[in-house]
C-alpha cells in the first residue's frame, strides 16, 4: 500500500533541486557613505544619530566592529565603545536608488527575487541556464556585476532552500561566497549554534538551552511533540530546519500593507509649530516611498510617543486615496489637535495603509491635481 510519505518522496524526486541564492550587501549604508566620500574609507564609521543624543546605529563600517559596534546599538555606546568613530546621518533615498540599481541586475538573471530589505534579498534560479546553469557562477557574476556598476561588495549564500542560504551568505563576510550542497547539509546543521537558526531569537535560544538544547543536532534529536508543546507551531519549524526542510517559495512579489516613516528627536519637543513641522516631514518621507511603490494609501495614521515612553495612534480613512503628501496635511492638523499634550513628545510617525494600487485606480481625473 502506497503512503502520503511515499507520494511525498516520489514528488520530491522527480522535481527538480531547487537552487536558492541569498545576497546580502555588506555593511550597504556605510559602505555607501565610504564609496561617496573618500575621506571615510577605511575609518570606523557609524551611519546614525548623534551620539550625544538618543540616535541608533543604522549602519557600522567593519572598520568600526571589531570595537563590538553593531546596528541597533545606541549612538552613545558606539561612541563609547571607540572615541574615534565618525557619525553621518541616514541619507535613504541614495540607499533606496542604489537599492533599486542592484535590484534590476538580480532581475536581468530571475523573476524570483524576493527583496528581505533594501540591502538582502532571495533569488530562485532552479531551472536558469545561464552560466551552464551553476548557481554558483550565477552568484559571482551577481556580485561581480554589483560591484562593476555600484563599487559596493556583495557577500553570497548558495543552497537549495531559503534557510541555509541566507546562513552561507554570512559565513565569508565580507565579500565573500559560501555554498551548502545537499550532501553538506546534514553535518553542517549538527554542528550550527542553535543561535544561526532562521526564526530562532535570544529569547527561544535562552529557552532552548535550558532545555538542553545548543546545536542543530541537539534541535534535530528533541521530539517534536516537545517542541510543540514548549512553542506551538514554531515548534514544527524548528524541528522541520533541524532536518534541513524548508520548503518556503521564494516569493517575487511582496505586498506592502503599509508604508511609514518616523523619527525620535534628539530633546522631547512640546512647542505646536515644531511638531508640525517635523510630521509634515515624515509625511512627505512616508508619501515618497509610497509612491515608488506605485502604491496609494486611502489611511493616514499618526503616531505620537511620549517623553514616558507611552504611545497613541490616530487614523483617519478617506473614500478616495489620498493623491499628494500636501494634501494629507488637512487631517494630520485634526488628528494632532486630537492628541493628548500632557508630557513633552519624544517620537512622531506618519503611515499610510489601506493601499491601492496606481493600475487598479478608477478615479476622477482631478484627482491628482490638488
Amino acid at each position: 500500500m502506497t503512503t502520503s510519505n511515499d507520494i511525498k518522496s516520489l514528488i520530491q524526486d522527480t522535481q527538480p533541486q531547487r537552487k536558492i541564492i541569498h545576497l546580502d550587501m555588506d555593511a550597504f549604508y556605510a559602505s555607501v557613505e565610504q564609496r561617496d566620500n573618500p575621506q571615510l574609507r577605511g575609518r570606523p564609521l557609524v551611519v546614525g544619530g548623534d551620539p550625544s543624543g538618543r540616535g541608533v546605529v543604522a549602519a557600522a563600517s567593519y572598520e568600526i566592529r571589531k570595537f563590538g559596534v553593531r546596528s541597533a546599538m545606541s549612538c552613545y555606546e558606539a561612541k563609547r565603545r571607540c572615541p574615534e568613530a565618525i557619525f553621518v546621518r541616514p541619507r535613504f533615498e541614495v540607499y533606496r536608488q542604489v537599492s533599486q540599481q542592484i535590484r534590476d541586475i538580480m532581475l536581468s538573471l530571475t523573476d524570483l527575487v524576493e527583496p528581505l530589505s533594501l540591502d538582502e534579498a532571495y533569488l530562485d534560479v532552479t531551472g536558469i541556464k545561464a552560466h551552464h546553469g551553476s548557481a554558483t557562477l550565477m552568484a559571482n557574476w551577481l556580485r561581480a556585476q554589483i560591484y562593476e556598476q555600484t563599487q559596493l561588495r556583495a557577500s553570497a549564500g548558495v543552497s537549495f532552500n531559503k534557510m541555509l542560504a541566507k546562513i552561507a551568505s554570512d559565513i565569508n563576510k565580507p565579500n565573500g561566497i559560501a555554498v551548502i550542497t545537499p550532501d553538506q547539509a546534514d553535518a553542517f546543521i549538527a554542528t550550527l549554534p542553535i543561535e544561526r537558526f532562521h526564526g530562532i531569537g535570544k529569547a527561544t535560544a535562552k529557552r532552548l538551552h535550558e532545555m538542553g538544547i545548543y546545536t542543530g543536532a541537539d534541535l534535530r534529536a528533541a521530539p517534536v511533540d516537545t517542541l510543540e508543546y514548549e512553542f506551538g507551531k514554531r515548534g514544527r519549524f524548528y524541528s522541520e530546519i533541524a532536518h534541513g526542510n524548508d520548503n518556503r517559495p521564494v516569493k517575487a512579489e511582496r505586498k506592502h500593507k503599509s508604508v511609514g516613516s518616523e523619527t525620535t528627536f534628539r530633546d522631547n519637543l512640546r512647542d505646536t509649530a515644531n511638531l508640525l513641522v517635523q510630521i509634515f516631514e515624515q509625511n512627505a518621507d512616508a508619501f515618497e516611498q509610497l509612491s515608488k511603490k506605485g502604491r496609494l494609501g486611502h489611511t493616514i495614521t499618526l503616531k505620537i510617543k511620549y517623553a514616558d515612553f507611552t504611545q497613541i495612534t490616530r487614523s483617519h480613512t478617506l473614500n478616495t486615496p489620498f493623491p499628494s503628501a500636501e494634501s494629507a496635511h488637512y487631517w494630520l492638523q485634526k488628528l494632532f489637535a486630537d492628541v493628548p499634550r500632557h508630557l513633552p513628545i519624544r517620537l512622531v510617525g506618519v503611515t499610510y495603509s489601506n493601499l491601492t494600487s496606481l493600475d487598479d485606480l478608477n478615479t476622477q481625473p482631478d484627482l491628482f491635481g490638488l
